[in-house]
């Protein structure tokens, strides 16, 4: 598996993550991160199966990967779905249920 889609929410996500960053801590670091977390999910793609299920967050099948405070939720399929990326200090389990 090296193929992956990005869900609309997870594009979302990323950009708003990216804006808050520019805003925050300027245009360098809202980049590096928007790149790190972009090679994530490539990274995610090559070698599926990293990170960990979080039952207590949700019952879907799918896998919690963090990155920083950023936590890449993914499901395992062909071509890998990108599904959300969420600071770990946000209610995860509560937009989790209305994405999943």
């Amino acid at each position: 598996m090296s193929a992956f889609v990005v869900a609309p929410e997870a594009e979302d996500d990323t950009y708003k993550i990216w804006r808050y960053l520019l805003k925050e801590a300027g245009l360098a670091a809202a980049d590096r991160v928007e790149t790190e977390l972009l090679d994530a999910f490539a990274g995610l793609a090559k070698s599926p199966g990293k990170g960990h299920r979080r039952p207590d967050l949700t019952r879907s099948d799918v896998l919690f990967y963090t990155l920083y405070q950023f936590m890449v939720v993914y499901r395992l399929s062909e071509p890998l779905q990108i599904l959300a990326v969420l600071h770990a200090k946000r209610n995860v389990k509560r937009i989790l249920k209305d994405r999943l």
